[in-house]
C-alpha cells in the first residue's frame, strides 16, 4: 500500500518522495521530487529500506497506482492547509484575542469544509483502493467478499432515496432560515465576519 501510495518501483533506502506526478514503470513523470524523505518517513533515517512494488507480486498489487497517490497527496495537503490555519488562528487569538480580519484569512475560512470534505473523500480512496485486492489481508479477496444476497439494489435504492430527501429537506431549511434572518435583524444586531450585509435604513 505505501509502495503504491508513493509510487516506489525498485526497494531499498534512500527514497524520494515525490508531490503530484502521474506513476509509471519508469518512474513518476511531472512530480516535484524530495530526496531521500520517502525513507525518512518510513524509518527515520535516509538509509531506511522501503519495499517497491517490483518485489510484490502483479495480483497482490493495488490498481489505479497514480488516483492512489495523487489522493494521497490531496488529503495530506489540505489536512497541512488545515493545521497551518488553525495556527494562524490560534497565535492571532494568542496576540489580539480575535480572529485574523484580513480578506485572505476569511476567504480561506469559507472554502474549509467543502476542503475538509475532499479531504475526507481522498482518505477513504487511499483506504479502499490501497487495500485491493484484499478485503481482509492476506485471508480474503474482494472479489470472495461480494455478496450474492437478493434484495441489495432496493436496499440500495432506498438509502440512495433517504440521503437525497435529507440533502433536499436541509437546503430547504437552511435557506428558509437565512432568508428569515436577513428579513429580522437589524444592522446593529448583526455581529461577526460571517453575517449577511445588512441594509441600510437611512435611506429608506
Amino acid at each position: 500500500k505505501f509502495a503504491a501510495m508513493e509510487c516506489i518501483q525498485e526497494t531499498g533506502g534512500h527514497q524520494t518522495e515525490y508531490i503530484g506526478g502521474i506513476c509509471t514503470a519508469d518512474g513518476v513523470k511531472g512530480a516535484i521530487p524530495i530526496p531521500e524523505l520517502d525513507s525518512i518517513l518510513v524509518g527515520f533515517s535516509p538509509s531506511t529500506k522501503v519495499i517497491g512494488l517490483n518485489d510484490i507480486p502483479k495480483d497482490e498489487q493495488p490498481p489505479a497506482n497514480t488516483l492512489l497517490h495523487l489522493a494521497f497527496d490531496t488529503m495530506v495537503g489540505i489536512g497541512s492547509g488545515l493545521l497551518l490555519l488553525g495556527l494562524w488562528l490560534a497565535w492571532s487569538w494568542w496576540k489580539k484575542r480575535d480572529i485574523p480580519q484580513t480578506p485572505w484569512f476569511l476567504r480561506i475560512v469559507a472554502v474549509t469544509g467543502a476542503g475538509a470534505i475532499v479531504a475526507l473523500w481522498s482518505g477513504w480512496i487511499v483506504t479502499e483502493v490501497g487495500r485491493q485486492p484484499w478485503i481482509v489481508q492476506g485471508y480474503m479477496r474482494t472479489e470472495e467478499a461480494v455478496t450474492e444476497a437478493s434484495g441489495i439494489w432496493f436496499s440500495f435504492g432506498l438509502v440512495v432515496l433517504l440521503y437525497a430527501a435529507l440533502g433536499t429537506a436541509a437546503v430547504l431549511v437552511l435557506r428558509r432560515m437565512s432568508r428569515r434572518w436577513r428579513e429580522g435583524y437589524s444592522a446593529e444586531e448583526v455581529e461577526g465576519p460571517y453575517g449577511p450585509a445588512a441594509t441600510s435604513e437611512a435611506g429608506a
